[in-house]
């Protein structure tokens, strides 16, 4: 493969930080000619001092001189969210990696569809609020689009080269987070602490809440309807608690192919990166020396109600799942702030999907609406 050059949307996060680990490993494939951050200037600084890319941008206007101060390279220096979808539509840009957390990552990522880029998606959102106009841009331009959550990568693996009329079901597996065990009392006195403790994976805030309550998986249900324009009713969720099979796509002659390894989010990233080559990369692998355990276990919808809440946005369609994500993001925030309790989270998002139209048509205009709408609602609710 060519060199491709990268903008990194969201570099200091989690997936922005591993995957300048990956270009760090392969140097010859890939240049950064864009980095952002929201606010995390010294780490953004540090990283364009690295790797010298074109531009640079800072969400956060306030921040903007103290990263200016600290950038020593010739990079062009940009403040403001609103220029994200510009730097990602740039001409030196032949991959955009979307790390963006929430709604905010939704119009770069439609935005660079249109501009015809190759997009490594990590920013789920961008598909449960808008996978309708996602799926209308994409048939209308030469944009690639490759999942790079590991269940969604996983899915792909496995039905490349397949016909899609020959997929019975998708297995999405979940590790079921700190809670799976838990029964329904001890689920009321679930602490922020506690909810932050992932068994298997090292996330943001957010992602770890949402991993906990397991909307996580229901926000990738609603992302794996898209991707592959699958009904709702042949993707299942199942508890494996150990991370190693990231997804199961089973076929109508009764076979069924997984992926599988170490919980590693460098493997979807620079598979997405790569896609359809492969590369190198310098991490664990499966040993094969050692018995392991793989135990599958259904989800429990009563246990975890915010999948199910998910999978009925899905099937009532049109900003339902808009609706959904606002006010899960709201809700969240929230138990972060110790505003509420952590079986709040769920009702906050029942009782929005209640309130709130439904008989929107649907456009970007409509989502930015709804979103704001939902946001305020969430906000206020006891």
């Amino acid at each position: 493969m060519k060199k491709q050059r990268l903008a990194i949307l969201g570099s200091t996060g989690s997936i922005g930080t591993q995957t300048l680990e990956i270009v760090r490993q392969h140097p010859d494939k890939f240049e950064v000619v864009v980095l952002t951050a929201n606010t995390n200037v010294n780490l953004l600084a540090q990283q364009i001092n690295e790797f010298k890319p074109k531009h640079g941008l800072i969400c956060k206007d306030i921040l903007f001189k103290n990263l200016k101060d600290q950038v020593s390279t010739g990079t062009q220096l940009h403040s403001g969210k609103e220029k994200i979808s510009e730097l990602a539509c740039f001409d030196e840009v032949d991959i955009v990696l979307n790390s963006l957390v929430g709604f905010a990552g939704f119009e770069p990522t439609y935005a660079a569809i249109t501009a015809g880029k190759k997009i490594a998606l990590a920013n789920k959102e961008s598909l449960v609020v808008g996978g309708e106009l996602i799926r209308e841009a994409l048939r209308e331009s030469t944009s690639e689009l490759i999942p790079v959550d590991s269940e969604h990568s996983a899915m792909l693996q496995c039905i490349v080269g397949e016909p899609k009329d020959k997929i019975e079901k998708i297995i999405i597996t979940a590790s079921g987070g700190p809670f799976r065990d838990f029964s329904t009392e001890q689920m009321q006195k679930v602490t922020v602490e506690q909810a932050l403790n992932h068994p298997n994976w090292n996330m943001g805030a957010k992602i770890t809440i949402d991993s906990s309550t397991m909307m996580n998986k229901g926000l990738e249900i609603i992302e794996a309807h898209w991707l592959f324009d699958l009904p709702v009713e042949k993707i299942e969720p199942v508890i494996h608690p150990q991370s190693i099979i990231h997804s199961i796509v089973t076929y109508v002659d009764g076979s069924s192919k997984a992926q599988l390894g170490p919980p590693d989010m460098k493997v979807p990233i620079i598979y997405a990166l790569s896609y359809p080559d492969r590369l190198p990369l310098q991490t664990q692998r499966m040993d094969w020396s050692i018995t392991h355990e793989l135990t599958f276990k259904p989800v429990n919808y009563a246990q975890f109600p915010c999948v199910k809440l998910a999978m009925d946005s899905i099937e009532a369609g049109n900003v339902a799942p808009a609706i959904l994500n606002a006010a899960n993001e709201v809700a969240v925030q929230r138990f972060l702030n110790k505003e509420i309790s952590y079986i709040d989270i769920p009702k906050i998002v029942d009782k929005s999907l209640t309130k709130l139209s439904n008989g929107h048509k649907i456009s970007i205009e409509t989502l930015q609406e709804i979103d704001a709408e939902t946001r305020v609602y969430a906000s206020t609710i006891i």
